[in-house]
């Protein structure tokens, strides 16, 4: 598919990963992503790769094929009002804003293609997990945004009402997946190691635990029984975390954080 001009409104910490991103993926060169923001001074780095940075909005999203909104959710509406005239009906309107519904989009621009979208800060090393879900696109802008993603990580359409869920499971998932390997540098280093050797044992073996899912397309407790054995030392930290609500603690974290989101 050919290249498209992209317009990222809101310069924020996912905004700045999604424009590192594109760059770094080969997806989209520098010079065809705008992104704005009040402070453009805190954009240095990506002005000085060549992108552009902006500070009005309407001349971004002029300028652009598709825009991608990455505002904070309470003034995602006020924004898009504001610039509602700015829009055409040929750009894909991508937003990957919390708790702004398909149908909330489509309102404020009536006909255009919208996509909601939700990835990660992953999204900056190509490593996001990202669901969409589309309204009014056709198969061709269908296509080009979930390519885009693909480069970005991977991605998946999901049914929109599964959107809050995926917020937590993926994008609140970072840090419940950070939390657990600083919990595993903080017990190395209980058992003998310097931090940073901890840190990288933890980390690459978190890594290599989810590539083995991915690639081979395994449930975890296969991997899991290849190194639990008979009166092991594996089992017994298995069975001592269990024993200490580890599971447990987790499932609630999830379901807390949901919870959030549903009902405030």
């Amino acid at each position: 598919m050919s290249a498209k001009k992209i317009a990222i409104i809101g310069g924020g910490n996912l905004g700045t990963a999604i424009a590192q991103g594109l760059m770094k993926s080969g997806f989209s060169n520098a010079a065809d992503i705008t992104i704005t923001k009040r402070n453009t001074d805190t954009l240095a780095s990506l002005k000085s790769a060549g992108v552009q940075v902006e500070k009005d909005n309407a001349i971004a999203i002029r300028g652009a094929e598709v825009v991608i909104v990455a505002l904070k959710p309470y003034n995602v509406r006020e924004v898009l009002q504001e610039f509602s005239k700015e829009f055409r009906p040929d750009q894909i309107l991508i937003s990957v804003v919390t708790g702004v519904s398909i149908d909330d989009l489509e309102r404020i621009v009536p006909g255009m293609a919208v996509v909601r979208a939700m990835p990660n800060t992953a999204i900056a090393i190509q490593e996001s997990m990202t669901c969409l879900c589309f309204k009014n696109a056709t198969e061709e802008q269908t296509g080009f945004v979930t390519d885009m993603f693909n480069q970005l990580g991977a991605a998946v359409s999901i049914d929109e009402k599964l959107m809050d869920a995926a917020t937590v499971l993926g994008a609140c998932g970072i840090a419940y997946a950070l939390r657990f390997i600083r919990a595993n540098i903080q017990g190395g280093i209980e058992i003998g190691f310097d931090a940073r050797t901890a840190s990288l044992i933890a980390a690459q073996t978190v890594k290599g635990a989810a590539e083995l899912l991915i690639r081979e397309n395994r449930h975890p407790e296969e991997e899991i029984d290849k190194v639990t054995t008979p009166k092991g030392c594996t089992i017994a930290g298995l069975n001592e975390m269990e024993h200490q609500g580890f599971s447990s603690s987790l499932i609630k974290g999830i379901t807390a954080s949901y919870n959030k989101i549903v009902k405030g």
